[in-house]
């Protein structure tokens, strides 16, 4: 959430105002990919018949990127450098709109204490861990990555 002069601007009207600045500017790659994120933002509220919050929209960001990050793997792994320097310049533009990313240390130590917080203490416990760090990396970290980091302290 942005704040300017008094009032607080959500993440979906700032992602509004960049479709016009795009349109403006005449930024086609940046407008394509922006207005494919208010689509999928669109279709989610039009789905579920709710207004998204921040972290509503965060949730749907996140998920482009990572949809994103596994296209890329696929290119790259069937040598289209071409496409996955596309997808990378889509993250970059999605990425604007996210958080900043959590250092290491910083999520080892979430993860540190949502394990003590939980009283996790084998794989069994993992969802436990999971849920309680979700909600808080969202956006900011690689679920992925959180996963395997947690999988890897609880086994």
């Amino acid at each position: 959430m942005l704040q300017a002069e008094g009032f607080t601007v959500s993440l979906k009207q700032e992602i509004n105002d960049q479709v016009k600045q795009a349109m403006k500017g005449g930024e086609k790659a940046r407008l394509k990919v922006l207005r494919m994120l208010t689509a999928a933002i669109k279709q989610k509220e039009v789905d579920e018949r709710v207004e998204l919050d921040d972290a509503q929209v965060l949730a749907i960001i996140d998920k482009q990127v990572k949809q994103r990050r596994e296209s890329i793997e696929q290119y790259t792994a069937g040598g289209r450098a071409d496409l996955a320097a596309a997808e990378q310049a889509e993250i970059d533009i999605l990425s604007e709109f996210l958080p900043e990313p959590l250092g290491d240390d910083e999520l080892a130590a979430m993860i540190d204490q949502a394990i003590t917080e939980s009283g996790a203490s084998s794989m069994a416990d993992m969802g436990k861990v999971m849920g309680q760090l979700k909600p808080k990396v969202q956006g900011r970290a690689d679920m992925k990555k959180v996963s395997a980091a947690v999988r890897a302290k609880l086994g």
